[in-house]
């Protein structure tokens, strides 16, 4: 888990760092591999993470679930408000702790229900949110470029809408990562045969929605999409295609949804990240099966992410090796591996992770305080 999170936190930070396209304006490997799934996979290991954490509380239910979810809503507060503060930052990167924030306080409702329903959730989620997304982007204010606690004054509305549907990351559609990540936790995931499931099941449904969507393009999609749009090209789609779209997607047709560019967060996009998702978390828990100990250069960072993640945002602000990106890159990785391994040999919890952390626990201990059946319950266990 932690391995597969300190993947997924290197990814991001290479797609903000290195260059998307080589000298033939090819797409690079970098971007072909972590362009778009990165970002799922931070996403759908947060709510593994949430099922693990909330796993006693939903068994006892009552005031204790009642606590896990008011963790939960604090959780989402600071996150955001840990985004809306470093977006005052100029970098040449989004930032998605403040959708991250939005995401944990949709899943609130979510933490007590079955699995079978979370499986139905994040495939509502990922087929219908989209859908939403397109409907009503017309009748939305544009988003901005980043969040600010000024925005939350100023522009209250394009904050809500641009956190929910409008932004790089918008939290509805979004949510089918957390609710599949909460179903995912709650299988036995120290068994083979669980891993073998996640990898076979994640690779077939990456493979799924990434042919359906080539398949509906190979029919009368791609010319339904150059018909929608006067202005665009064979050429021009085609680079949609491997690219997205500079802002969001035009709303000319629904035929937009069927393409699976990275962010352009459409039914087959986000169904293909969560297959790829899913599947290497599956790979992840095999490989530690037999090589645990050569993935501490990913599982160190993988447990301190949100530190390691602000601090690379701050190391953009600067503006420092723009014109190196590959010894940049390389630089942070390294720093932050070794930072990392001495942090955790020292037995210490992430600085911002014991800050949100602390908060969290402050809001599930003040319910459990007003009820003395629950202390007494846990002073039993």
């Amino acid at each position: 888990m932690d391995a597969a999170r300190g993947l997924a936190l290197f990814g991001m930070m290479a797609i903000h760092v290195l260059p998307a396209a080589d000298e033939d304006v090819e797409p690079t490997l970098t971007w072909l591999l972590f362009a778009g799934k990165a970002a799922a996979l931070f996403a759908l290991l947060a709510g593994v993470t949430l099922a693990f954490t909330t796993r006693k509380a939903r068994t006892e239910g009552g005031h204790f679930l009642a606590a896990a979810r008011w963790s939960l809503a604090a959780r989402a507060g600071l996150v955001t408000a840990l985004g809306l503060a470093i977006a005052y930052v100029d970098m040449d990167a989004f930032i998605i702790l403040a959708y991250y924030g939005a995401m944990f306080l949709l899943a609130v409702p979510l933490l007590g229900v079955s699995t079978r329903t979370l499986l139905i959730a994040a495939a509502g989620f990922a087929l219908l949110g989209p859908a939403l997304m397109q409907g009503l982007r017309d009748y939305l204010p544009a988003p901005g470029y980043d969040p600010t606690f000024s925005t939350v004054v100023t522009e209250p509305g394009v904050l809500a809408s641009q956190l929910l549907l409008t932004g790089t990351y918008p939290a509805i559609p979004w949510l089918a990562y957390i609710a599949a990540g909460l179903a995912i936790g709650r299988m036995s995931l120290d068994r083979t045969r669980v891993q073998l499931v996640l990898l076979g099941s994640g690779a077939a449904l990456a493979a799924a929605a990434w042919f359906g969507s080539r398949l509906l393009l190979a029919g009368p999609g791609f010319d339904r999409l150059l018909a929608s749009e006067p202005y665009l090209g064979s050429d021009d789609l085609q680079g949609i295609l491997v690219w997205g779209t500079d802002g969001y997607l035009p709303t000319s047709s629904w035929w937009w949804l069927s393409i699976a560019a990275p962010h352009s967060t459409t039914p087959f996009d986000l169904l293909h990240t969560m297959g790829v998702a899913t599947g290497l978390l599956g790979a992840m828990l095999l490989v530690a099966r037999f090589a645990g100990k050569a993935l501490l250069l990913l599982s160190a960072p993988g447990r301190m992410t949100l530190t390691l993640y602000c601090t690379h945002l701050l190391f953009l602000g600067t503006g420092a090796l723009a014109d190196l990106p590959e010894f940049s890159l390389w630089l942070q990785i390294i720093a932050f591996v070794i930072f990392a391994v001495i942090w955790q040999r020292a037995g210490k919890q992430g600085p911002l992770e014991k800050l949100v952390s602390r908060g969290a626990a402050s809001a599930r201990d003040s319910v459990l305080r007003r009820h003395p059946d629950t202390r007494s319950a846990k002073r039993g266990r």
